[in-house]
C-alpha cells in the first residue's frame, strides 16, 4: 500500500518555489509514495510542469483559495482561513485520505488548527513539538520545542512517553533512555516543577536516566530529552547558532591566506564530510506528537533540500508506525496518565486554544 502524504504547498517563506520541486524530487526517489498537493491550483500547475502527467497516478492536486500568513494570529487563522491550504491539508489526514501532513507554515497556526481538527490522543493533554537532532552517538529526540511555553510535571511525563515511543519506532531501540533538561544533574537542582516531574518519572516504567544538562543533548547522554517549550526552543536555536558559528569560523580561517586556501583544498574531502554531518537541512522536520494524526512542521525558511528532508521525515514516521506504537502504549499504561473525562478535556483544549 502506498504511503500518502498531504503537502501544504503554499506554506513557508518561499512557497511553491521550494515545495513543488522538493515534492517532484521526492516522487522520483520514492515509488511507493503518493502526494496530495494542496494550494492554488493554477499556481501549482504553473510550477509543476510535465511532472503532473508523469506522476499522474501518484500525484493529486487539491485546490484551496486561502493561505495562512507566516505572522498571522493562530486564532484568526483558525476562524477566518477555513479554506486555507494548511486547513485542507490537515483535513486530508482527518478524513483518512493521507497518512501525514507536511507544512512549512506558521507554527502557532499549524499547532492550533491541527489540534482543533485532529484532537489529542486519549491520555495526552497537550501535543509537543519533537525533533531528532544529531549527537556524537547517533540521534536524540528533544521535546517540547515550542508548542507549550509552560508545562506541568504531568505534561513533562507525557512528553517523555511520546518521545520514547517515537525513538522506539524510528531507531528500534527497545528501551530508549529519558532525561529531563535541567540546570544540573543533581536531583536537588531545578524548580519545584522539575523536582515533581522527576518523582513522576521514577514511578513510571520508562527508562529514566535523571536530569541532564544542555551539553548532554549533543553528547548523546540519553535518547530522549524532555523540557518545556520555552526551554526547548532556546536550546534548539542555540544549537543551530553554534553550528553556523563553527561553519563560519572554518570558512574564515581557511580563506585568510594563500597557505590556508591550499590547506583547504587538501582538506576538502574531510571538511565536506563534516559539513554534511552538521547540515541542519538534513534534520528539518519536527513532528507534532500527541495528535490523532501525523503532522510534520518544516522550518519556514527551508530551501528545496530542507523541505525534501521534511517529506522524508514524514515518510519514515508513517512507515515506522509511530502513531500505532504510541496509541498502543497509552492504552496499556493508563495508570501513568492523568486521564481526564471527555468534558474536562474539551474544556482544557478550549482554554489552550484561547491562550494562543
Amino acid at each position: 500500500m502506498a504511503i500518502v502524504l498531504a503537502v501544504d504547498i503554499m506554506s513557508g517563506d518561499h512557497g511553491v518555489n521550494v515545495t513543488v520541486p522538493a515534492c517532484v524530487a521526492f516522487l522520483q526517489k520514492n515509488p511507493d509514495v503518493k502526494l496530495i498537493l494542496i494550494g492554488d491550483r493554477d499556481t501549482i500547475y504553473k510550477y509543476i510542469g510535465n511532472s503532473l502527467s508523469k506522476y499522474s497516478d501518484r500525484l493529486e492536486v487539491v485546490h484551496s483559495t486561502q493561505v495562512v500568513d507566516m505572522d498571522e494570529a493562530p486564532q484568526l487563522a483558525m476562524r477566518n482561513k477555513k479554506d486555507s491550504s494548511m486547513r485542507i491539508a490537515i483535513n486530508q489526514v482527518k478524513d483518512g485520505k493521507a497518512h501525514a501532513i507536511i507544512s512549512a507554515g506558521n507554527t502557532g497556526a499549524l499547532m492550533a488548527i491541527a489540534r482543533y481538527v485532529l484532537r489529542t490522543m486519549k491520555g495526552i493533554d497537550r501535543p509537543a513539538i519533537a525533533k531528532l537532532l544529531p549527537t556524537i552517538k547517533g540521534e536524540v529526540c528533544v521535546l517540547d520545542l515550542g508548542a507549550n511555553v509552560e508545562s506541568s510535571p504531568e505534561h513533562l511525563l507525557q512528553f517523555g512517553i511520546m518521545g520514547t515511543q517515537l525513538m522506539k519506532a524510528v531507531t528500534h531501540k527497545p528501551s530508549p533512555s529519558v532525561g529531563i533538561l535541567n540546570i544540573g544533574s543533581e536531583e536537588i537542582k531545578g524548580h519545584e516543577g522539575i523536582k515533581k516531574a522527576t518523582e513522576l518519572f521514577k514511578k513510571s516504567n520508562l527508562n529514566f536516566y535523571g536530569n541532564v544538562e544542555g551539553d548532554d543533548i549533543n553528547k548523546g547522554t540519553v535518547d530522549v530529552v524532555v523540557c518545556d517549550g520555552f526551554t526547548g526552543n532556546v536550546a534548539l536555536k542555540t544549537i543551530e547558532g553554534v553550528a553556523k558559528m563553527i561553519s563560519f569560523f572554518l570558512k574564515e580561517e581557511f580563506t585568510n591566506s594563500t597557505l590556508s586556501k591550499l590547506m583547504a583544498v587538501i582538506s576538502y574531502p574531510v571538511l565536506n564530510r563534516v559539513k554534511q554531518r552538521l547540515d541542519p537541512r538534513k534534520y528539518n522536520g519536527a513532528v507534532l506528537l500527541g495528535l490523532n494524526g501525523l503532522v510534520i512542521k518544516s522550518h519556514g525558511g527551508a530551501d528545496e533540500i530542507a523541505f525534501y528532508y521534511a517529506l522524508e521525515q514524514a515518510y519514515h514516521e508513517v512507515n515506522a508506525g509511530v502513531l500505532n506504537l504510541l496509541e498502543g502504549f497509552l492504552n496499556q499504561h493508563k495508570e501513568l496518565l492523568d486521564d481526564k473525562d471527555d468534558s474536562k478535556k474539551e474544556l482544557a483544549e478550549f482554554k489552550y486554544l484561547n491562550m494562543l
